[in-house]
């Protein structure tokens, strides 16, 4: 099987199992969006939170991805299993901190001038997804262990399993039946949670049971902590989910400065945000699949093979990219339609997906030059760009240009003007990241 195909199966499949995934976050925004605009504005913001924390924790996990596949490039079966063994620690320290985060999110949202109105019910909503985060980041470490080792489809069965029983349960939950009342927006919250476990404990008997996973000796008794390699752990993985924090915070802010324009402007975002989060998978699948391969082929030396995943991997993200954004360019409109019954909130969402067309393309290529980079094991300088770009140009400028103005251009009062800043930033940050690339693949080493 050739390189290329390769990549594209590991990634269909991988971008099966995500989409799966992001269908949760769909289902609750069409589920909110029915059942009221104040419900959406709820999970807007409790969204917006629970995905900074849960995001930036699986940056840190998914750091694990090369360093499993450089192990099983390089046939060191038994050191996978360990490795997986002592992440274990790590797995509970995240699920410690993310917990205590999701449980004091006041300060927050009362420094990013939250509306009071929305404030009980958001604090309520992430309370309960609390109680999910163990389970769900357990479940992202047994998937970087099988997208490491070129395993994807159980993974990927398990995903499509859970929006099976998500959506009922969402449904029920959150409306009730004819016998019982429903929870409202907090009974999306509860579906994530029980699904959440159900996922987790299916992981475990696979890893227990599946002969799969036999060479990796995963079941040894637990040894005592590695210093050295929950070192080697942290010095990729506290870099790595930085950037994602540095990322997912941008886009979170956003929703938050966003908020403070009203129950329309909020739920306008939502809508976007929502959609942004389901293209991004498809450039995240590939990104997981190509640097995988990558990893594998650096793990047994072969940089020749690595080179040439390099060129398929940007030749398939480009391609990508402007087909997702075409398709925004044209059905906007049509798109936003399918998520609200108001029509004001359908107005500003299509002037906002259009711009989401834009993000896209930057948002796909930086994902992958993201990857790559963390398959080479640096980390630390694309923490810097995110920062500053994302940071500094995206979401202050947005800022600025929303209620300050910019120059002779002024306060539009809008979110779009964040949307558009956020496409000059990520730009800026494609430009840093290729050209940490192009410094790496300098090194003698890779030629």
């Amino acid at each position: 099987m050739t390189e290329r195909k390769t990549i594209l199966k590991h990634a269909g499949t991988v971008l099966v199992g995500q989409l799966a995934v992001v269908a949760f976050g769909v289902t609750d925004t069409i589920i909110a969006g029915r059942y009221d605009p104040q419900a959406l504005a709820v999970l807007s913001i409790s969204s917006a939170i629970y995905v900074t924390v849960y995001v930036t924790l699986i940056g840190v996990i998914q750091a694990l991805l090369p360093m499993f596949a450089e192990l099983y490039g390089g046939k060191k079966f038994s050191a996978v299993g360990e490795l997986l063994r002592q992440s274990l620690y790590v797995w509970a320290i995240l699920s410690v901190v993310g917990g205590l985060v999701l449980l004091s999110p006041y300060f927050l949202m009362q420094s990013t001038q939250v509306p009071v109105s929305v404030q009980a019910d958001a604090q309520s909503y992430l309370g309960i997804l609390a109680a999910a985060l163990p389970a769900a980041l357990f479940f992202r470490l047994y998937s970087s262990l099988n997208q490491s080792i070129g395993k994807p489809r159980l993974v990927t069965w398990i995903q499509i399993a859970a929006l099976l029983c998500k959506i009922p349960l969402s449904i029920v939950l959150t409306f009730g039946t004819n016998d019982t009342n429903g929870m409202g927006i907090a009974g999306c919250a509860l579906a994530t949670v029980i699904v959440s476990y159900v996922m987790c404990m299916i992981a475990l008997t696979l890893l227990w049971k599946s002969d799969i996973y036999e060479k990796f000796e995963i079941w040894k008794p637990m040894a005592k902590p590695d210093t050295e390699k929950i070192k080697q752990m942290a010095k990729l993985g506290i870099p790595n989910g930085l950037s994602v924090l540095v990322e997912v915070s941008s886009f979170t802010l956003m929703a938050l400065f966003i908020a403070r324009q009203g129950t329309m402007a909020t739920a306008s975002h939502q809508i976007a945000a929502n959609m942004t989060a389901l293209l991004y998978m498809i450039p995240l699948s590939f990104s997981i699949a190509i640097s995988a391969r990558l990893s594998y082929w650096i793990g047994a030396a072969n940089y020749q093979n690595m080179r040439s995943v390099l060129v398929i991997g940007f030749q398939l993200i480009a391609v990508e990219a402007l087909l997702m954004a075409c398709l925004l360019f044209t059905f906007s409109e049509e798109i936003a339609m399918v998520y609200a019954k108001d029509d004001q909130v359908a107005k500003i969402s299509a002037q906002l997906l259009f711009l989401v067309g834009f993000y896209h393309i930057g948002d796909a290529l930086q994902t992958l030059c993201f990857f790559v980079l963390r398959s080479f094991k640096v980390t630390f300088l694309p923490m810097l760009v995110y920062a500053s770009m994302l940071w500094g140009v995206g979401l202050s400028g947005g800022y600025l240009l929303a209620y300050e103005g910019i120059g002779s251009f002024s306060a539009t009062q809008s979110p779009a003007a964040f949307w558009q800043m956020s496409v000059v930033a990520l730009g800026l940050v494609c430009a840093g990241l290729f050209l940490l690339i192009a410094r790496v693949l300098r090194d003698p080493k890779y030629r």
